[in-house]
């Protein structure tokens, strides 16, 4: 394709939908966020939903059951808006098994020195652009829910912090966050309280809340992004998601 001068143009704000990670703790309401996005369709690597009522393609217990199911959507006719895969971290161990059973690998840190986990990074980097073309295809949103786990975190401002990050293989955890639109941290709300300990002293203790909210940017105890210009902290559901995100899509 030539480019010339003639063919620039001004983008119009939200030209695709978003590809979001959700990640938290468990319990927090992931999943069920992500079943309130328009006619989502769910491909499952773990049994999570609880109540929940799920369109899904079943139990994923292959890598190759994942791509199968995103080949489907690409190539077919459907109504469906929203493909949600629950969840990354389940995910992961099923493209170590595959590479191991392609390379004739007894575990993926058999070939040594990372190279395991250096293969799998390529294969997390080729499933996103799979996920990609979908939504651009066929105009999907797009939604991987993880765990979060604490991972120590060397700040270079703040020193060595505790830090909630996404449930992957660092390499892996990389293209995952640099390929999305939006990493959500889901969290029940804490309020701070000053508690008197005697002698004059003082202490801070959180207090949880049931309220639970969505942080959308980035924190040195938390991984969170946007491309929107979201605000810091939302309530956690889809329509408060939606709702700022197509504020913001319509305002550019």
């Amino acid at each position: 394709m030539a480019f010339d001068l003639n063919s620039i143009k001004k983008t119009t704000g939200l030209s695709r939908p978003p590809l979001v990670v959700i990640h938290g703790t468990s319990g927090v309401g992931k999943t069920t966020m992500a079943s309130q996005a328009p006619a989502p369709v769910f491909i499952q690597t773990e049994l999570g939903e609880g109540l929940l009522e799920l369109n899904t393609f079943g139990l994923a217990g292959q890598y190759e059951d994942v791509i199968t199911a995103i080949d489907a959507l690409r190539s077919s006719t459907h109504d469906w808006s929203t493909l949600v895969v629950d969840s990354v971290d389940t995910l992961e161990p099923l493209i170590w098994k595959h590479l191991c059973a392609k390379n004739n690998w007894d575990t993926i840190e058999s070939p040594g020195y990372g190279k395991g986990y250096t293969e799998a990074a390529l294969v997390w980097r080729e499933l996103m652009r799979s996920l990609d073309a979908l939504r651009t295809e066929k105009n999907m949103v797009i939604i991987l829910i993880a765990h979060s786990e604490i991972k120590r975190f060397e700040d270079p401002i703040n020193g060595s912090i505790d830090r909630y990050q996404i449930k992957l293989h660092n390499k892996s955890a990389a293209i995952v966050v640099e390929q999305a639109d939006v990493v959500l941290f889901a969290k029940h709300k804490v309020t701070m309280r000053k508690e008197d300990k005697g002698f004059g002293q003082v202490r801070n203790k959180g207090i949880a809340t049931n309220e639970r909210i969505m942080c959308t940017t980035e924190s040195p105890h938390f991984v969170a992004k946007n491309r929107y210009d979201l605000p810091p902290e939302l309530p956690l559901g889809w329509s408060d998601f939606e709702n700022n995100v197509y504020k913001k899509g319509v305002e550019a």
